[in-house]
């Protein structure tokens, strides 16, 4: 072997997965979101009335990320008046143990200093 042979490239963050953390945490809400849905709350309304400051506006924009990113699952159902529900994705039960070792992680740095 070559000794000037190079066996490493340059490793960059993952596009995807960088932005989608940067977004999810950019949200403030979204943590929030997810501590609701683990306590049975689906419904954007139950969701809104559940947490002060949070708005209908707001919600619907954290969820609408989530689904995107597909965190999040949006059930629809055919009544009158209509019913959405929201639910964790596999993907996103995956994602949430992502962020819960962010946040053993940020624990470690505060105690440290």
């Amino acid at each position: 072997m070559n000794t000037n042979e190079k066996i490493f490239s340059r490793k960059s963050a993952p596009e995807r997965s960088a932005r989608m953390v940067e977004a999810i945490y950019g949200c403030k809400w979204s943590l929030t979101v997810y501590q609701l849905l683990q306590h049975g709350k689906q419904r954007p309304g139950e969701m809104v009335k559940s947490v002060e400051g949070l708005t209908t506006k707001v919600l619907n924009e954290c969820l609408r990320k989530n689904v995107e990113f597909g965190i999040l699952q949006k059930n629809v159902y055919p009544e009158v008046p209509p019913r959405v529900e929201y639910a964790v994705t596999d993907f996103g039960k995956k994602f949430m143990r992502i962020l819960d070792e962010l946040e053993k992680l940020q624990d470690e740095i505060q105690a440290d200093n």
